[in-house]
């Protein structure tokens, strides 16, 4: 009888502070890792999620018992380095480097106080007329809210160049977009550069071994799960958000389970 109490009371502590949609078969923590990519006042495209959505996503967030975390102390905890992330942990991710995330996007992280980690393609920052100036993203930085990491050179269709160009080419090109993204963004922002975002989230087992050869110990790629310590570090899953990802539609991301 004594047994039996002690497991129900365990069984009970244990889902009161680990709920169920919130671990894997094996305990590991899911964590939804949320990728934006543009911001402002309407969606004008299926890449620009409203200053309002986005918002009402990080209310939701504040006021239910999440907690926004590095998605270093994410990796650092795959890597075996620190302990497992709190059972409702989530990761929010911004790539390319849009003039947006700056004008619209920033002013909520400071407001929030929560980090953020982007995936730049240097070629555009200070360059294209949509991107962001190497002087905004210093900005950023200042805060200590933002982690800068590797979206390659260009943004490159890794598929598309592989059929173009001749085998000897595309090691060329690969080695170039991998190595030049992280040689820049390490030059001008100061800062470590060890984790590299799939362009398109097109990725293979070459590429990985490559973005190993160049120093990247974790990459992310575009698809829709929820990360847990049985991924591979260099092909974690991550949710794309668009506008229509509200009220129900969000929740489901949060409490969504691995797939196989």
């Amino acid at each position: 009888m004594v047994k039996v109490l002690i497991t129900i009371l365990f069984t009970t502590l244990l889902f009161t502070f680990f709920p169920a949609g919130f671990l894997s078969a094996g305990g590991s923590p899911h964590v939804p890792i949320l990728l934006y990519h543009r911001f402002g006042p309407a969606a004008t495209d299926s890449m620009t999620v409203t200053t309002h959505t986005f918002e009402a996503h990080l209310k939701y967030l504040m006021t239910n018992g999440y907690r926004v975390i590095p998605v270093r102390e994410l990796i650092d905890y795959y890597l075996g380095k620190r302990p497992p992330p709190h059972p409702k942990s989530v990761v929010i991710t911004v790539d390319d480097g849009h003039k947006s995330v700056h004008t619209d996007m920033f002013p909520l992280i400071k407001k929030y106080h929560i980090p953020v980690t982007m995936f730049i393609y240097p070629s555009a920052i200070s360059n294209a007329s949509y991107a962001m100036t190497w002087g905004q993203l210093r900005e950023m930085k200042e805060t200590g809210l933002f982690d800068f990491q590797s979206h390659t050179f260009w943004h490159p269709n890794f598929k598309k160049e592989k059929t173009k160009l001749k085998p000897a080419e595309y090691e060329s090109f690969v080695g170039m977009q991998l190595k030049k993204s992280k040689e820049k963004l390490e030059a001008e922002l100061k800062d470590r550069v060890d984790m590299l975002a799939w362009p398109f989230g097109i990725y293979d087992d070459d590429l990985i071994h490559k973005a190993g050869k160049a120093g990247y110990m974790a990459t992310f790629t575009m698809e829709r799960n929820p990360a847990t310590s049985s991924h591979n570090v260099r092909a974690l899953p991550r949710y794309l958000m668009t506008n229509g990802e509200t009220g129900k539609a969000f929740v489901i991301i949060l409490s969504d389970s691995p797939r196989g």
